[in-house]
């Protein structure tokens, strides 16, 4: 899948069901979570909640995921990500649930 597949601004945020999104997740996660799968784990957990958006690899090691969809099951995702149960290891986590810039179709992985 490319990127413009899954981001797109000219229309509204959407969820996944093709409901608005009501809130977005910015996260930012580090600890060992590049190389052992971290990212297709988020998908994972994002993907039944039916939230859209990414989990990208940063050059500092972190991870970037933006996840878009109900507020509820952005915090259920973000409640995920302090689980301690991710692959790899989250030392932290650095969040904010707020509402929904631009838009995407489905959780890609970068």
């Amino acid at each position: 899948m490319s990127f413009f597949n899954v981001f797109d601004r000219e229309k509204s945020a959407q969820q996944g069901s093709g409901e608005p999104a009501e809130a977005q997740l910015n996260a930012n996660v580090t600890g060992r979570v590049q190389g052992v799968g971290f990212r297709w784990w988020a998908k994972s957990e994002a993907t039944p909640l039916g939230l859209v958006g990414y989990a990208k690899n940063l050059d500092d090691g972190s991870v970037e995921i933006v996840a878009q969809g109900s507020r509820e099951n952005c915090q259920k995702l973000l409640d995920s990500l302090n689980s301690g149960n991710t692959a790899g290891h989250v030392d932290h986590v650095d969040a904010e649930i707020g509402d929904p810039q631009g838009s995407y179709r489905d959780f890609g992985t970068y």
